[in-house]
């Protein structure tokens, strides 16, 4: 890794796994609610045209004449970061006898990024609008995806004293209504001047080539941010409950608890194999015991976020079963507190952990996500055997302390008259 100036890396990644080569860019600053609408429908518009390619039409058309080259940006949220991500996949110049393609591509990025579809400090109006119609009418379309919707309501309650959490990284319809194309355009140059940039680079490459093109780069000179990564909730013992009621056949049953367990945290192992035996593989206990065994649930399972200290179970349920499965969620948090863990179920856990985990490093993203821990966390940085031989080294004991320590937060539960509606 290089710093290109203050705020700013670049990383190479040479290897010759992959006929294609990964150009990614990752803009950090701290999420707030305000700046999440704004900076997604930047997104929006930064992928529809530019200056150079003023249609849609057109910018399509140079992807193709870079062999087909995949092109997207999107927004997402780790704790309190709020990322902008820039990616372009090109297949290697080698195997097609054009070794100008990666700088070409470089290039490409550079135009979208810094030569906007603007004129006078605003964004294109006729663009603007359709794009923010278009992201209005996804925001509105959520609701419609009852468990993604469920997800997003209990995050809203864990989060009921946080305005900012709260807030998905995509923003919300209220803050999209009132946005105007000279507010995105100041939203444009505050990203290029004030986000931390990482720049990254996997596949087969000339590093000296590709460090000199974007050491060309015309970055504004500024201090960068490099915002707090983690989120915490104040726990108290009064737990959050909320119940909405709609038309729906399914009722959908969400539970958030905190972990206190974070990334960098010596748990953190021992805190996935947890997750793995309470709801994250078919072998867990929200599936087998409340899914399968019971038959009170269409879905059970469990997930847990290291950058927030929490865990949320998902359910799908029958409305008038709601007191039944809480009641056996419990249960199976209970069973792992207590040690009820055979030595196969364990084992079969980590076994499943170790394999998730060698899968992923055939995938790009994957390589990446762990080069942007690695610079925002440095000690945490390990490598594929120290890795394999913590996960292995988690113990029976170690799972029950993190299942003693879980606190109750926030219950939301999405229910209806199993007669009326649809899913």
């Amino acid at each position: 890794m290089e710093h290109l100036q203050s705020g700013i890396t670049l990383q190479i990644i040479p290897t010759k796994k992959y006929k294609t080569t990964r150009l990614f860019i990752r803009f950090t600053s701290r999420h707030t609610a305000d700046e999440a609408t704004k900076r997604t429908l930047l997104t929006s518009l930064l992928e529809t045209n530019s200056k150079q390619y003023p249609t849609q039409t057109v910018l399509s058309k140079k992807l193709a004449e870079l062999y087909g080259a995949s092109f997207g940006i999107n927004v997402a949220k780790k704790g309190n970061l709020h990322q902008v991500n820039v990616g372009l996949t090109l297949v290697n110049g080698k195997y097609i006898a054009d070794e100008s393609l990666l700088l070409e591509g470089i290039d490409f990025l550079e135009t979208i990024l810094f030569e906007p579809n603007t004129t006078q400090e605003s964004f294109d109006e006729a663009t603007f609008l359709l794009e923010k119609e278009n992201l209005l009418a996804y925001l509105e379309s959520i609701s419609e995806d009852k468990q993604t919707y469920a997800s997003l309501k209990l995050q809203e309650l864990y989060f009921s004293e946080d305005a900012e959490q709260k807030v998905p990284s995509f923003g919300d319809a209220k803050r999209l209504a009132t946005l105007t194309a000279a507010q995105l355009y100041q939203t444009h140059q505050e990203m290029l001047q004030n986000d931390h940039i990482d720049i990254f680079v996997v596949g087969d490459v000339d590093s000296d080539s590709v460090r000199q093109r974007f050491a060309e780069w015309k970055f504004p000179a500024t201090k960068r941010v490099h915002p707090e990564l983690y989120v915490d909730v104040v726990q108290n013992n009064i737990i959050k409950e909320n119940i909405l009621r709609e038309p729906v056949t399914q009722a959908k049953l969400n539970l958030g608890y905190r972990s206190g367990v974070y990334y960098e945290s010596e748990q953190r192992m021992a805190f996935t194999v947890f997750n793995g035996l309470f709801g994250g593989f078919p072998h867990s206990k929200l599936f087998t015991n409340v899914r399968e065994k019971a038959s009170l649930a269409y879905y059970a399972s469990s997930s847990i976020d290291t950058f927030r200290g929490m865990v949320t179970v998902q359910t799908g349920i029958d409305s008038q079963n709601r007191e039944r499965v809480m009641k056996l969620i419990h249960e199976q948090l209970l069973a792992i507190q207590q040690g009820d863990i055979s030595e196969k179920e364990l084992m079969q856990t980590k076994e499943m952990l170790k394999n998730q985990y060698l899968l992923s490093q055939d995938y790009v993203q994957a390589l990446i996500e762990q080069q942007y821990l690695a610079t925002w966390l440095p000690h945490t940085k390990r490598t594929e055997e120290q890795v394999i031989k913590e996960i292995m080294a988690v113990t029976k004991k170690d799972v029950q302390k993190i299942a003693k320590n879980l606190e109750l937060h926030a219950v939301f539960c999405l229910e209806g008259d199993s007669h009326n509606g649809e899913n």
